[in-house]
Order: structure tokens, then sequence, then C-alpha cells
């Protein structure tokens, strides 16, 4: 299961992450992200753990545990991302996923002005009611 770290401070290493995840369980992989121009963190990073019960025990004990003065957030990493990509093309795509709830309303109502087929719906027509006689 990969999961994201964010809100991490700017002097944590991967060292430091690894071992806080691997507390809780195997760990396959932990990266943080650097900024390419700086060569800093971007504080933000990820973290694979093969065990899903273990993974989600992990979430949980660290969500919201201050590691050098910064309140992490740990979650489980949006699908929707790229998957076979490097964490820095990942790093595009975490920023989207925060908007991805207001982007997900936007596209819906979008879709909702147009037919299966891709043609435009048209305004409604007022109902009109017959009046039997017999």
């Amino acid at each position: 299961m990969k999961i994201l770290v964010r809100n991490l401070s700017r002097d944590v290493t991967e060292a430091e992450l690894l071992a806080l995840f691997e507390a809780h369980g195997r760990v396959q992989s932990c990266t943080v992200v650097m900024d390419q121009a700086t060569g800093g963190s971007k504080g933000f990073g990820f973290a694979n753990m093969p065990v899903p019960h273990e993974a989600k025990k992990a979430m949980h004990a660290l969500n919201g545990m201050s590691v050098n003065g910064s309140k992490m957030r740990v979650k489980k990493a949006d699908p929707a991302a790229k998957k076979d990509a490097s964490p820095e093309e990942n790093a595009s795509a975490v920023p989207s996923a925060v908007d991805s709830a207001a982007q997900a309303t936007e596209e819906a109502a979008a879709r909702a002005k147009f037919k299966k087929d891709g043609s435009a719906l048209g305004m409604k027509k007022p109902r009109t009611f017959r009046k039997t006689t017999k």
C-alpha cells in the first residue's frame, strides 16, 4: 500500500522516515521528494508497505505525530497518481489530489449537460396534461 506523508519538516531524511514506518511493520521503500532546483526537501514523501493491515496501523499511529517541529499528515496515496512514475513526477500529481473533489464535481456538472452520445441537452419542455372526458 502506497502511503503519502505530507507536512514533513524540510530537514527530515529518508532514513528518519523509514525508521518511523519500520516501527509498525515491513517497508518496501521510503522516499522524500526533493526539489530539483534547490536540492532541498519539498516537505512530503511516500512510503510503500506491502502488508495492508500494517500500513493502516502505521497511518493511524503516525498521522498527527510531530517530527522536528512539524505535525505530519499521513494517508493512503491517491490511486489516480501515475503508477509507474518516479516520485518527482508524482510531486506534480499530489497538489491536484487536494483539489480532486472540486474537480470531480466540476466534471460531473459538465457531463450532466450532455447526453451519453455526446450531443448537447436542450431545454426541458414543460409537461402538459390533457384533461380526458368520458
